[in-house]
């Protein structure tokens, strides 16, 4: 089995209230930023490092900050707008912020409250797409 992953993060756990209603939302919005499902069954899915499953009784959602890399300006945009048509709510319409010189996003927040971000740093090149695992027998 091979897979890829980046190179700080293992993953990120989170778990949904309404595990639906969070499935629709995180496959809608990535989607937009051309990122598939990974892996997926009864109640638990996986996208690249993000693991998110259903919340029991006993266990509360998570509740975090997630910042996904955008391609560009306009992914940044048409990710905004899908995460309101998917049941997310605004939390900081797309455009350019003062952390650094181009950088543009938004923020939304997910189904259970998780303040999510879509980011373009401005023009750059990547060594790699992504890190390729493969395990050794």
């Amino acid at each position: 089995m091979k897979f890829h992953t980046g190179r700080l993060i293992d993953h990120v756990h989170l778990r949904a209230r309404s595990f639906a209603n969070t499935r629709y939302f995180y496959e809608s919005v990535l989607a937009v930023l051309g990122i598939p499902v990974t892996a997926q069954g009864e109640g638990w899915m996986q996208i690249d490092e993000l693991f998110i499953d259903a919340a029991d009784a006993r266990t509360t959602p998570s509740h975090i900050h997630l910042a996904f890399q955008a391609r560009d300006q306009q992914a940044v945009d048409d990710f905004y707008r899908t995460a309101l048509a998917s049941g997310g709510k605004g939390n900081g319409a797309p455009g350019e912020r003062d952390y650094h010189p181009g950088y543009y996003a938004c923020f939304v927040l997910d189904p259970d409250g998780n303040n999510i971000e879509a980011v373009f740093h401005g023009p750059s090149r990547r060594s790699a797409d992504s890190v390729l695992i493969t395990p050794t027998p």
